[in-house]
């Protein structure tokens, strides 16, 4: 279980000095991140350690993570800001 410290942190790690991926990670971190299983919260702790192009390109869904574990929290990620 991730403390309130700990997602504090892990919001400033999400501010990542791209305006496409700001608006993504943290409003994610900030309010979804309490709700998800500790499963999809350990995977978005692993998505931090990705590179901002990697990143850039799994959400602008030019590419696909090759891990299956980055690929679902991403599109957790996705499926949260994209309408129905």
């Amino acid at each position: 279980m991730y403390s309130e410290e700990d997602i504090r942190r892990l919001a400033w790690q999400s501010r990542r000095g791209m305006l496409e991926l700001d608006v993504l990670l943290g409003p994610f971190v900030n309010e979804a991140f309490r709700d998800l299983a500790i499963e999809d919260q350990d995977r978005f702790v692993k998505l931090l350690d990705s590179e901002d192009q990697d990143l850039f390109m799994w959400f602008m869904q030019r590419s696909v993570p090759e891990d299956p574990d980055l690929q679902r929290i991403v599109e957790l990620i996705l499926a949260r800001v994209q309408p129905a």
